[in-house]
């Protein structure tokens, strides 16, 4: 059944932001099972206000500057923009505390909870980074925190399981279907449903039923303000000509093009990941192998079947294995305000090789894909280009080691 969504919560930006039914365009809503009613429709009425409270936006920014370390840089990777022949900038999310953008999220969320009186917090993970957010910011407030990951996820992830244990998280295993982030997020909302009451399910990115698309893009929109006024300081304009961004659900391309969405000069630009190839039948492109369906509580493109059944994606990536994208940017391609582009996992894998050898930044496969593009995009020598650094590459470490040529000397 599919919760009604309380009119007149939000206020309208523009086509590209969530209007008062908690759509972008056609794409969005909140499409849930009745135990969860209540739930969503609360979170639905007093999201807004809660995040606009003095006491709420004073204790975030707080944590944002002297827990998360923001801002973060952006950086001027002078030996990349000479090859690619644009000057292009790094935002250096993979310095934030955790090692990844997700904590801008887990941080606003976290208070949210609190100010709904939740104690046990749920939350799924593909990557790891998102439980581990999700973990640091329930250790920070003392709360019970359960973690959904998928087991082939837990196996590729090791040193982010680790750490979620450490900081007091349990880890549960999704045994079932492809083992990875979808099955992770299906056995998230099955624990809501059984624990409707003391329970808060944090979502990691831009999906599920409204109010978490906008709510997520909110807290993430911290990374585009700041690229606006960081820009303005090294550039004297704070509009570049293009945005790039990795997407699966798509948390981290939210934040980065949230504050240019209504700036039609600026290029944006979303990768997804081709996998193996497009059509290999191993890979996650959602808007090159999609079609418009219900996932996750929430319409958008979904990778399906023809009856509606969901196809299991592939990334070598696990924080792009996912068969959907968030309800904002399936709006932002279905009406070109958005250029999708993807890059697959060998692709993906000397992107980050470049990076390292040429900027001595080791970014987190994810990160990579959006790299990956720069060879694929004709750059005026004018052209100003930010590309979204999403997270760093520690975690993935074992996964570059085996696909090195030389991995005892280090090599690519």
């Amino acid at each position: 059944m599919a919760s009604s969504v309380n009119k007149k919560i939000l206020s309208v930006k523009g086509e590209w932001y969530v209007d008062e039914s908690g759509y972008y365009g056609e794409f969005g809503g909140a499409y849930i099972p009745e135990m969860l009613h209540h739930n969503v429709e609360d979170l639905q009425k007093k999201y807004l206000r809660i995040i606009r409270e003095e006491g709420f936006q004073k204790e975030f920014i707080s944590l944002l500057k002297d827990y998360v370390g923001r801002p973060t840089p952006l950086y001027h990777a002078e030996r990349i923009s000479e090859k690619y022949g644009a000057t292009i900038f790094l935002k250096r999310e993979d310095l934030c505390h955790t090692g990844a953008h997700k904590i801008n999220n887990t941080v606003g969320q976290i208070l949210l909870a609190e100010k709904l009186g939740k104690k046990r917090i749920i939350a799924e993970t593909g990557a790891g980074q998102h439980g581990v957010a999700t973990a640091t910011v329930c250790a920070l407030k003392g709360l019970e925190c359960i973690v959904y990951m998928g087991e082939k996820d837990i196996e590729r992830q090791a040193p982010n399981v680790a750490r979620m244990k450490m900081l007091g998280a349990k880890v549960v295993p999704a045994t079932s279907g492809s083992k990875t982030l979808k099955d992770a997020t299906n056995e998230a909302i099955r624990d809501w449903i059984n624990n409707p009451n003391d329970t808060y399910y944090l979502i990691g990115s831009v999906v599920g039923p409204h109010p978490y698309p906008d709510m997520v893009a909110r807290f993430q929109s911290v990374i585009s303000k700041e690229i606006k006024i960081q820009l303005k300081e090294k550039t004297g304009k704070d509009l570049p000509d293009y945005v790039i961004a990795c997407v699966g659900g798509g948390s981290n391309a939210a934040g980065a093009f949230y504050h240019f969405l209504n700036e039609e000069t600026v290029k944006l630009v979303a990768v997804e990941a081709a996998g193996l190839g497009i059509d290999s039948g191993m890979s996650a492109a959602t808007t090159q192998l999609g079609s418009v369906g219900i996932l996750h509580g929430s319409k958008s493109y979904v990778m399906q079947t023809t009856d509606g059944q969901v196809v299991e994606p592939h990334s070598i990536s696990a924080g792009l294995d996912y068969p959907g994208i968030g309800p904002m940017h399936a709006n932002l391609f279905a009406g070109k305000r958005a250029k999708f582009m993807s890059a697959t996992d060998e692709e993906s894998l000397q992107a980050a090789f470049e990076l390292a050898k040429m900027e001595g930044i080791i970014p987190a496969l994810e990160s990579a894909h959006a790299i990956a593009v720069l060879d694929k995009i004709k750059f005026k020598k004018s052209d100003v280009v930010v590309i979204n650094l999403s997270g760093r590459g520690d975690k993935d470490m074992d996964t570059y080691m085996k696909a090195a040529p030389n991995p005892s000397k280090g090599g690519a």
